[in-house]
């Protein structure tokens, strides 16, 4: 069951990142330890929860085997991203959990139906957030969780310090305002809860660190990539914030970043757990 006016009121979102292989991938390495490990403790055997924005299912899963036999309902926007968080659910046996597509500003689920509703890395994207965790909150029980995490671009930080990625911070934070977005979401968080009307918000943050070798060779990989061919890389010649030329500039200094004996790439996350 829908909120009240809430078609009239749907903002027409850009998706930053688009769903390229690259920008896929990438949110399929995040589990629940990884990604929502502030949550983790208020999951419990039985409960019903909502994943907003669940991506190729992932952490969806992840939440799945925790709440068991309690079931997990993952929501994404785009059809062929919930097909391939089907798909995983099925590869990994994951029974208790069903995925469709639909609007966070206009969830087609009726009131009070879950308790916990959860979404990571998505508020960052939307031009109205505040709209998106009322209707978030419409769906949770009373008593129940909303949930969310986001990432804080300004507060990122690398070594060594590479002019290309100065770069691709400012074209990244140019194209995100362009949209409408908030890149810097995750100091905004509680502050977004409260004008929704939470009054019960509890904060807190954790890192992703890319450091190790391994890990420098695959943030590199996934960004050069992101930079030349997705979304993100059409939008920026779309706008005219760049041009070719600008994109494979960017691209390689992160393919020499990567390959700094020495390099290390922070984001923080702002988290918050807030009581419908």
């Amino acid at each position: 069951m829908s909120g009240p006016d809430s078609a009239s009121r749907t903002p027409d979102d850009v998706y930053t990142h688009g769903h390229h292989e690259s920008v896929v991938k990438a949110h399929a390495s995040r589990t629940a330890e990884n990604s929502a490990a502030f949550l983790i403790p208020h999951l419990t055997p039985g409960l019903r929860v909502l994943d907003v924005g669940c991506g190729p299912g992932s952490i969806t899963c992840d939440f799945a085997l925790l709440v068991a036999p309690g079931e997990v309902v993952g929501l994404d926007r785009s059809e062929d991203i919930v097909a391939q968080a089907r798909a995983l659910a099925e590869e990994r046996g994951v029974e208790n959990t069903s995925f469709t597509a639909g609007n966070v500003y206009d969830l087609d689920l009726e009131d009070e139906s879950f308790d916990v509703v959860h979404a990571h890395q998505v508020l960052q994207h939307l031009t109205d957030p505040v709209a998106a965790l009322r209707e978030m909150r419409r769906v949770a029980r009373p008593g129940g969780i909303v949930a969310a995490r986001d990432a804080d671009f300004h507060g990122m930080s690398w070594y060594p310090e590479i002019e290309e990625l100065d770069e691709w911070m400012e074209l990244y934070q140019r194209i995100a305002r362009r949209n409408g977005a908030e890149p810097d979401a995750g100091r905004r968080l509680v502050s977004w809860m409260q004008e929704a009307g939470f009054t019960d918000v509890a904060p807190s943050s954790s890192n992703w660190l890319y450091a190790t070798p391994q890990q420098r060779a695959w943030q590199a990989r996934v960004w050069s990539e992101r930079v030349l061919h997705s979304a993100f890389a059409e939008q920026a010649l779309e706008y005219g914030f760049a041009d070719q030329a600008d994109l494979e500039r960017i691209a390689s200094g992160w393919h020499r970043w990567g390959s700094s004996s020495d390099g290390w790439f922070l984001i923080p996350n702002g988290e918050v757990v807030a009581r419908a």
